[in-house]
């Protein structure tokens, strides 16, 4: 099993996003991009993938999708990849919708992301 999700999956690099509602306008990519825990924890992680935009970009989309607790939690991820695998193999229904709020967001990053 990998030992962290998200970042096994999001390792391909930044997509962009934005951009003017004008025709003649050149569209310049907008980055997503936010600090928080979980960019934290990333960039504190020892994964080669987890550069300063990558880790920037997974954060704005758990500020956009996520709760500040289930963004805590996932940035705990980090230091404890078991506790992870803990919470998919739960068969407590907190934990259950938890980890369907997690697949969307690892979702939602992977598209915005890379």
């Amino acid at each position: 099993m990998r030992a962290f999700l998200l970042l096994g999956g999001l390792s391909l690099g930044l997509a962009a996003c934005g951009g003017s509602s004008h025709p003649d306008a050149r569209e310049a990519p907008v980055a997503a991009f936010a600090t928080g825990p979980i960019y934290s924890a990333c960039r504190a992680s020892d994964r080669d993938a987890a550069g300063r935009q990558l880790c920037g970009c997974i954060q704005a989309v758990a500020d956009q999708t996520l709760s500040g607790r289930d963004t805590r939690r996932i940035a705990g991820f980090f230091d404890d990849p078991e506790e992870a695998h803990a919470v998919k193999i739960s068969d407590s229904w907190r934990n259950d919708a938890f980890w369907d709020r997690y697949r969307d967001y690892v979702s939602a990053a992977r598209r915005t992301c890379g």
